[in-house]
């Protein structure tokens, strides 16, 4: 999954620029002009998409851009987005990953958390088995 999301800039009566998101409606911000407003987008998006982890939400895909502007994520976060989207699809709770990588399961939150700093290889390690891992079955 690419963490690359179109953004929509429109002119406010003041002055700034409104920033939104299409894949994101909580996402919303503005700045005093196109790079400022674009600059507070990336913080914006990574508050707006914590928020759908806490709650336990899918995560949104990206639309296609087209002509408008994009905001990508930094690597850390579109690591720690990816693993979340690995233990959601594959219906995997935190502690259960703990498990399989025999670490305590606020190593795994830690992990999850966007506003927490996360060495690389720690990521691909946790996505590594979670991605491995196979799909919980669900009772019908």
């Amino acid at each position: 999954m690419h963490f690359a999301y179109p953004v929509t800039l429109s002119g406010q009566r003041d002055g700034k620029i409104l920033v939104s998101f299409p894949d994101v409606p909580e996402a919303l911000t503005e700045g005093e002009n196109e790079p400022e407003a674009l600059t507070e987008a990336e913080d914006c998006l990574v508050a707006a998409l914590g928020g759908y982890i806490s709650r336990g939400w899918a995560l949104p895909d990206p639309s296609i851009a087209g002509n408008r502007p994009t905001v990508r994520l930094p690597e850390r976060i579109a690591g720690k987005l990816a693993l979340y989207a690995a233990m959601r699809e594959r219906k995997m709770l935190p502690a259960t990953l703990a498990e399989k990588l025999g670490k305590p399961r606020a190593w795994v939150d830690h992990l999850l958390d966007l506003d927490e700093p996360s060495r690389t290889v720690h990521l691909q390690y946790a996505l590594t088995t979670a991605s491995e891992s196979p799909i919980e079955a669900t009772a019908e």
